[in-house]
């Protein structure tokens, strides 16, 4: 390999290239994936444990491994019913993310009109909008449409919070498609709409499985919202069970980190094993 005088006289003088594979950097890393699994290490473990035993040594092992907490958990109806409206309204909000998101980004990402740049940083300031600042008139219009104690008064507003993300992720990637692919389909008898079917979604599933898996996890963690518009217990999804079953049994440690940990294992498992699908995704949108 040979190194021109412009590459030598354009270096600064002093500075060597960063390396991104020191041992710093490894050693950075490695801090922060313990900061954010140890958490979870602990719940998990916590609910093999009995009460006393957190008790007296609460960084401590099972010593032995106890498996009622998770299995009085597992026979409770309340758990079963919670989960099946956690996944009802999760379902729901992906699929309407999904759906409206790719509508909207593929207006703006294809479609040439005026005002479009216009309504797309106007999708991209939603980023900016605390979803709490608008709980109150959110609930009061709820209210209203007479959507209260309803799948819909969840699925509803987390689908509208959740497009801004939705639209600034995959509007790079229907950008990046070629015109002349559109033209090629328009040659062969294909509409906007046969276009969108037949080659926007195959080519834009990283993008779109991004989203959905985003939408997916913020709806099955979604708790606020749950707790203000479901006040049929019927209703209550595994977060508010998990607070539920918390004020039941408050001397019960041991019982409450099984319920917690058995409340978030599909959302982490989801998320889990379409890690690389969301990596391509967001690294796609970045480069689009």
């Amino acid at each position: 390999m040979t190194v021109t005088a412009n590459s030598v006289l354009s270096r600064p003088a002093g500075r060597r290239p960063i390396s991104w594979g020191t041992p710093l950097t490894y050693a950075l890393a490695l801090a922060v994936a313990a900061v954010s699994i140890a958490p979870i290490v602990y719940v998990i473990v916590g609910g093999f444990r009995t009460t006393p035993q957190i008790v007296a040594d609460p960084a401590g092992l099972p010593d032995p491994w106890v498996w009622d907490n998770y299995a009085r958990v597992l026979t409770q109806s309340d758990f079963w019913r919670q989960a099946f409206n956690s996944a009802v309204i999760a379902l729901g909000t992906t699929l309407g993310v999904v759906v409206l998101g790719l509508c909207a980004a593929f207006v703006i990402a294809r479609y040439t009109f005026r005002g479009r740049e216009a309504l797309h940083t106007f999708f991209t300031l939603g980023l900016l909008f605390p979803a709490g600042a608008a709980i109150l008139p959110l609930y009061l219009m709820l209210r209203d449409l007479n959507l209260i104690n309803s799948y819909y008064a969840v699925i509803l507003p987390q689908v509208a919070f959740s497009l801004p993300i939705t639209i600034v992720i995959l509007r790079p990637f229907l950008s990046a498609i070629p015109r002349e692919l559109e033209d090629a389909a328009a040659i062969d008898g294909a509409d906007r709409l046969g276009f969108l079917w037949r080659i926007v979604l195959p080519l834009s599933r990283p993008a779109l499985v991004t989203v959905g898996i985003l939408a997916f996890v913020a709806s099955w963690n979604a708790f606020l919202l749950p707790l203000l518009v479901l006040g049929d217990v019927s209703l209550h999804t595994l977060p508010l069970g998990v607070q539920n079953f918390s004020s039941q049994y408050t001397t019960d440690t041991a019982g409450v980190l099984a319920f917690t940990s058995l409340a978030m294992l599909p959302a982490l498992l989801f998320f889990t094993l379409a890690e690389k699908q969301i990596v391509g995704g967001l690294q796609g949108a970045v480069k689009g």
